[in-house]
């Protein structure tokens, strides 16, 4: 792509996720069709993940109602997990994936002479000084064109920015608001952004007919501080978003991917993974350098009730101090653990078992968002 000009970005950025948070964003579980016959231990799951994570940052948990509240305090509690770090808010949810349903935090250097309180909300009133403000960009959410219940979803984006003070934006194209999940991108806080090509511009699940890749660019250009664009081909077998980047490669320093490997030539993601790594071979950063390439192994293939899953290492979750790592009791968990412990030797990395998680299709960066720290 051509990398647009300085004049050409705005002035937000998305920081990488490993640059430091205000808290951890995440949405209780309760939808028991998104587990069919294995719902029970998915509210554990969740236990174990807010146990580590309020350890480190603060956790904003939302809760369908007060009854949903209760029943998730006591889980909480029973798991060693209920702290004063935790703090409920009470919206419902269709579906518990915040990575894509919520909205994208990024911050601005400057206040755009075009974008005042009257036009973003009465939540830009606050903090209008600040030299780092927070922001919020709320997407259009419809449930990855797939299905029909993301009316409570939609709104989730808008009440985020609201409890967190944050300045809502708004990206359209024409008339339209964009349609975009957070688990089909992933950046280096520095200008360079990855997704793939299945999930943005394939006419399957379309999320934004009519927009093509410079179309796309524009945008992140203008919303998230990126100037260069890596676009990898496709996602892995088993994932119900049509080919979302979370799943198979992900930034972990401003140079530095790990992307997921398959190594059975017989398997339907050998050769999608290896066409992946082709591509980030040629790639550049933001200021065209290469990009240094770690292969992450692909755990055995999970399957549930006939279904293939999208079982993936690489969907990991970053928090302070902290690597939250889904796990499936396979020979490769170990692999995987020691290689982003080397990765990451200032933080704890600590393996989730996921093979439950899984059968709703997302495992730990799916269910959270990040709120990034704006003071210091």
């Amino acid at each position: 792509m051509k990398r647009p000009s300085n004049r050409d970005v705005g002035p937000y950025r998305m920081r990488a996720e490993w640059e430091p948070h205000d808290a951890t964003w995440l949405a209780w579980p309760h939808y028991k069709d998104d587990w069919p016959g294995k719902f029970e231990p998915i509210p554990w799951v969740y236990a174990e993940l807010i146990r580590h994570l309020s350890c480190h940052e603060r956790v904003e948990l939302i809760v369908n109602d007060l009854a949903s509240e209760k029943r998730a305090r006591k889980v909480l509690d029973r798991a060693n997990a209920l702290s004063d770090n935790i703090r409920f808010h009470r919206w419902p949810t269709d579906r518990v994936w915040t990575r894509d349903s919520g909205c994208t935090f990024v911050t601005a250097s400057k206040i755009p002479e075009a974008f005042t309180a009257a036009k973003a909300g009465p939540s830009t009133s606050l903090g209008m000084t600040r030299s780092k403000r927070l922001c919020a960009i709320t997407w259009r959410f419809n449930a990855w064109a797939k299905y029909s219940n993301w009316q409570h979803d939609q709104k989730i984006g808008a009440l985020m920015a609201q409890a967190a003070n944050a300045a809502e934006l708004r990206p359209m194209f024409g008339k339209r608001r964009i349609v975009l999940e957070g688990g089909s991108i992933d950046v280096n806080g520095q200008g360079t952004l990855l997704t793939t090509e299945e999930c943005l511009v394939s006419k399957t699940q379309q999320r934004n007919p009519g927009m093509n890749r410079k179309d796309y660019e524009k945008i992140f250009a203008e919303y998230l501080g990126i100037r260069n664009v890596i676009w990898l081909g496709s996602g892995i077998a088993g994932d119900d978003t049509h080919g979302h980047v979370d799943d198979i490669t992900r930034f972990v320093a401003p140079d530095t991917v790990v992307t997921a490997v398959e190594s059975d030539p017989n398997d339907p993601n050998y050769e999608p993974l290896r066409e992946n790594i082709r591509r980030l071979r040629e790639a550049t950063d933001q200021d065209g350098k290469s990009i240094s390439i770690i292969e992450l192994p692909m755990p055995a293939p999970v399957f549930f009730d006939g279904r293939r899953l999208p079982a993936s290492y690489a969907n990991f979750y970053i928090a302070n101090g902290l690597v939250l790592i889904p796990v499936f009791n396979d020979p490769n968990d170990r692999v995987a653990l020691d290689i982003l412990a080397d990765l990451f030797p200032d933080r704890d990395v600590v393996g989730i078992y996921s093979g439950d998680l899984i059968w709703g299709f997302g495992a730990m960066h799916c269910m959270t968002q990040q709120q990034p720290k704006t003071r210091f």
